[in-house]
């Protein structure tokens, strides 16, 4: 089995046509790996903007890519994704985090009206992959590329980051050092439809205590001095789509707000839980449990 990893640069701009943001991509950067994980194979190419005709400040200076060389390069996203499909034939794609996917998504339905990747048969998040790997359960703070590198010792130069081949090179190092045969089969997907209904689920926070896909008895919170369920004194409130109430820790003597945040993820319920002081105005009045 050969593996493709692929990074893309993007540009933020506005679509007359479409009435909204879009990211149109302005370079393509992948390897290929063969089943020894060496790269065997590159892909690189820059595309000349049909959307905006300016490139995002940001984008540019980030990149370092100027509006000259994509218009030089005289390449559409349709040549590109012609030779990119041949390029991919039937690896495994992977990119880091499904941010590039999504955008290799939205651009090929501008161009092509079709919301499915026709040419793609597998795909991994090597972010995911990798977070895993490296023993990082927290699911609230993804792994950066750059940080998961200095973890495993692979050294690199900053310039050289935010262009889609070094990227994609980087990637395959870290990918390289964490490889593990078992732990990467579950991370593979077979694009099919289930496919593309998890990859553009859209993560919401639940904002209503009677939705049913609360457990009710995640419902609590533990002193984070002895580790002991605490005592809750207050109706539940919502705020920042959280919900939180006062409580008190009858070992330790400490009051505290306890907040719980329900992240409902395609096919999971991500719960949060976190304490803080008490606002001042709730400390200076009594709380009665309801």
């Amino acid at each position: 089995m050969e593996y493709i990893i692929l990074d893309l640069e993007f540009n933020g701009t506005y679509s007359k046509n479409r009435h909204r943001f879009f990211n149109e991509i302005i370079e393509f950067g992948a390897v290929k790996l063969d089943e020894q994980l060496n790269i065997v194979e590159t892909f690189s190419e820059l595309i000349a903007p049909q959307i905006s005709k300016k490139l995002n400040p940001h984008v540019s200076a980030l990149t370092h890519i100027t509006i000259d060389e994509l218009k030089d390069s005289k390449n559409t996203f349709s040549h590109v994704i012609s030779k990119f499909r041949k390029f991919l034939g039937d690896s495994v794609l992977m990119t880091w985090s499904n941010s590039d996917i999504l955008v290799l998504m939205e651009n090929y339905r501008y161009f092509f009206g079709n919301d499915k990747l026709s040419f793609l048969k597998y795909y991994v998040n090597i972010q995911k992959y990798c977070q895993r790997a490296v023993g990082n359960s927290d699911r609230a703070h993804q792994l950066g590329l750059s940080t998961c590198a200095e973890m495993l010792g692979i050294t690199y130069e900053n310039k050289q980051l935010h262009r889609a081949y070094n990227d994609a090179e980087l990637t395959a190092l870290c990918f390289k050092a964490l490889y593990d045969e078992e732990l990467l089969k579950g991370y593979i997907h077979t694009c099919d439809n289930e496919f593309y209904q998890r990859v553009t689920f859209k993560n919401y926070n639940i904002c209503d205590l009677k939705d049913a896909h609360i457990d009710k008895k995640e419902m609590f919170i533990n002193c984070e001095t002895c580790g002991k369920r605490a005592l809750r004194r207050s109706k539940w409130r919502l705020k920042n789509k959280s919900f939180r109430a006062n409580f008190r820790c009858l070992r330790c003597r400490k009051d505290f707000e306890g907040r719980i945040t329900f992240k409902k993820h395609y096919d999971h319920v991500e719960v949060i839980k976190k304490t803080a002081e008490l606002p001042q105005k709730e400390k200076q009045k009594p709380s009665v449990k309801a």
